[in-house]
Parts: C-alpha cells; structure tokens; sequence
C-alpha cells in the first residue's frame, strides 16, 4: 500500500501548470438596451460585463455583432 509518490511530486510531474485548462468566468445577464427600447438576454464574460458598463450596451453589443 505504501510507497507512490508524495503531493507535492504528484502535483508538479502530473499536473503541470501550462496543462490546467482555464475557462471564462461566463455570465448569464439580461441587458436593457434603450435605444432599441427592449432588454436582451446574453451570455458574457465578466470581462465583457466590465465593457459594456464602460462603453454603453449598444455600442458594445453592435460592434460584436450581436445586434444590428
């Protein structure tokens, strides 16, 4: 039973850094969009959340071409 290898091997040799996948922190948000007079449902990265508070839902989404 005894014998292996310890955690702190185990967490370097199998595991490297590089090998992690990382995935988007994805939101589900509900957007009121006043130029267009109606909300949109969409799924966004925290970081895209972050975009569209600094430059304005429309513009955003339009320049993703989400909408038109």
């Amino acid at each position: 039973m005894g014998g292996g290898y310890s955690n702190r091997t185990r967490a370097t040799q199998f595991n490297p850094t590089g090998m992690v996948r990382k995935y988007p922190n994805l939101q589900k948000k509900k957007i009121y969009i006043p130029e267009l007079k109606k909300s949109v449902t969409i799924t966004v990265s925290a970081r895209g959340i972050k975009t569209i508070n600094k430059n304005g839902a429309f513009k955003t989404l339009k320049k993703a071409g989400l909408i038109n």
